[in-house]
């Protein structure tokens, strides 16, 4: 088992932050947030979907935590400049065990409703971010896994823009037949509307 790294505080990731491909902060370790599910936000900051966590008392969503050193946030800051940063540290479960008297902080990236103004009409949901969420999850929880992920995030009735192709997603990876077949199924069991980028 790799032990925490409790001089440093945490974050909760629960959409591309879970696929260890796109960042580099180690050691991650699975985690649960109690009373938060996901929602595609819409707004018009940008032209497509974005995915945040609102607060859902009773469910549960599967996660990764992970040590930012030395509390340097700039980066990760950064890189979720859309979002806000809180501590959630009382939300978050996991199995690791933790050296009596060494508490961690971890937050948690949201995107409140009025922290951007809306979009003028809904925006799709990038394939091509989509595939590396869940491509995350596959490799964390597996099947069951990434079916939470659906389960537990709201707005599928948005259209998925198919930039496969062509990522927009700045972060975009491939996927494994496997993973990509699991993915394009599930989009078809929510009858999800497909349009070309």
């Amino acid at each position: 088992m790799i032990p925490f790294q409790t001089a440093h505080p945490y974050f909760f990731g629960y959409g591309s932050l879970v696929n260890r491909d796109t960042h580099i902060y180690a050691p991650a370790h699975p985690a649960t947030a109690q009373g938060w599910r996901r929602l595609w936000r819409h707004t018009a900051l940008r032209n497509f979907a974005i995915l945040t966590a609102v607060p859902s008392p009773g469910t549960v969503i599967d996660g990764l935590i992970a040590p930012v050193p030395n509390a340097d946030w700039a980066a990760l800051d950064a890189r979720e400049f859309a979002y806000d940063r809180h501590i959630a540290t009382p939300d978050i479960a996991h199995g690791q065990a933790l050296p009596r008297g060494q508490p961690i902080d971890i937050a948690i990236y949201t995107i409140p409703a009025s922290k951007h103004p809306a979009a003028k009409a809904p925006t799709p949901i990038l394939l091509s971010y989509l595939d590396v969420v869940l491509q995350g999850y596959l490799r964390e929880f597996g099947p069951a896994g990434a079916q939470r992920f659906f389960d537990t995030t709201d707005g599928w009735e948005t259209p998925i823009l198919n930039d496969r192709a062509a990522p927009l997603y700045p972060r975009a990876k491939t996927l494994s037949p496997d993973e990509t077949a699991f993915i394009d199924d599930h989009l078809a069991r929510l009858q999800s509307e497909i349009i070309p980028a």
